[in-house]
């Protein structure tokens, strides 16, 4: 869109996209989408937790404790918006953030995230269990500082490493309903560890150019997209078996057996056509199926939990 000139009428741009409120641009600093899914995934780590249907008890206890971790995950989403200020202005799809644009001070972006991580902390020590809180802290240190802090502008690896942070929801979940880190809860772990390489590769294929001006190593910067197609086509081959632990393990029944096989097949033949003939619309299909796959994944899991 062309900008008008001094003699013409204000930019209709600037009329019909009005700077967000003060509330809009903190919110946004959470990620809420990125913490649903997190919530959700520790919602599923609750209710597999709990054999047969959860009594009002405990229904108010995964009440309690998912808004405990929607603090915290919200806390550090906002600390890395913080962190990633310099990062994000330069890149397409996060210049619009607050904070990349300098209408949040980093005192207040800071405070924000601290307030939010002591509320959820406080909320998961008091009223859920001590192990939760730590836990939960553990995964915010693991992500706002290990990896957007050191990991991230380090090593290619980093959504590798960086992952074991992404993946802990359910087992935090679990923690808050039993008190305890069972088997079960890592294979939970296992599959969206497994799950994280392979979604945000996707993502890094079509956005390459974003980092590579943002001085990121990502793999497709540092070893080229032909490569990086590869690693995504091999992780969702080993995604595969992970996605079907559950059933061996005697966690859930058919109905989840089956969603497992038809999504992972579905998943590897997305990486299979990526490594194959490679094309930007093909990754972000690859990119909106991981989601897909992940969302129903769980879904059946939860859904089988009250059918077996």
């Amino acid at each position: 869109m062309n900008p008008t000139d001094s003699h013409s009428s204000p930019d209709i741009s600037m009329i019909a996209s009005p700077v967000p409120s003060k509330f809009a641009q903190f919110y946004a600093l959470t990620k809420p989408r990125v913490v649903q899914l997190i919530v959700f995934c520790a919602l599923i780590g609750m209710v597999l937790a709990v054999p047969g249907v959860p009594s009002w008890t405990e229904v108010q206890l995964a009440l309690i404790a998912c808004a405990g971790i929607w603090l915290v995950a919200g806390a550090a989403a906002a600390f890395n918006c913080l962190v990633e200020q310099g990062i994000d202005a330069r890149m397409k799809r996060t210049s619009w953030r607050a904070t990349a644009q300098g209408q949040i001070s980093n005192p207040l972006t800071l405070s924000f995230s601290a307030g939010l991580c002591i509320a959820g902390s406080a909320i998961l020590y008091i009223w859920v269990n001590p192990l939760t809180m730590w836990l939960t802290f553990a995964t915010f240190v693991g992500y706002a500082v290990v990896y957007t802090v050191v990991l991230k502008p380090m090593t290619p690896q980093n959504i590798v490493i960086g992952g074991a942070s992404g993946a802990m929801p359910p087992v935090l979940g679990w923690a808050a309903m039993t008190g305890a880190v069972s088997p079960e809860a890592l294979i939970l772990f296992l599959i969206i560890f497994l799950w994280t390489p392979p979604h945000f590769w996707a993502l890094a294929l079509y956005r390459v150019e974003d980092y590579r001006k943002a001085g990121l190593p990502m793999l497709p910067v540092t070893h080229g997209n032909e490569f990086t197609r590869l690693q995504v086509f091999l992780y969702t081959l080993v995604l595969f078996p992970a996605c079907l632990m559950p059933f061996v393990f005697k966690m859930s029944g058919w109905l989840y057996l089956v969603a497992a096989v038809v999504l992972s097949i579905a998943f590897s033949w997305y990486g299979w056509r990526l490594w194959r003939n490679y094309s930007d619309a093909l990754a972000r299909k690859t990119f909106r199926f991981s989601l897909i796959h992940l969302s129903v994944l769980f879904a059946a899991l939860l859904l089988d939990h009250y059918l077996i």
